[in-house]
């Protein structure tokens, strides 16, 4: 039970902290890597970058609940 509480903890932190700078911050969508084709008919938009960023997250947060779990 301590580790599930100091864990909630640390994510609410790093929460606080990304909630507090997020006007600093890029917008998910608007990343450096993030590919937008914009034509005349045509709208072309591959968020590579947002991809990979997200994919990391949820890694994390998956590994991080198996570590609690043990």
């Amino acid at each position: 039970m301590a580790k599930f509480l100091i864990i909630t903890g640390v994510i609410l932190v790093i929460a606080g902290v990304i909630i507090h700078f997020s006007p600093k911050l890029p917008l998910p969508g608007k990343l450096p890597g993030d590919i937008v084709i914009d034509r005349e008919n045509f709208k072309l938009y591959l968020p590579i970058t947002t991809s990979i960023l997200i994919s990391v997250i949820i890694s994390v947060i998956f590994f991080l609940i198996n570590k609690a779990k043990q």
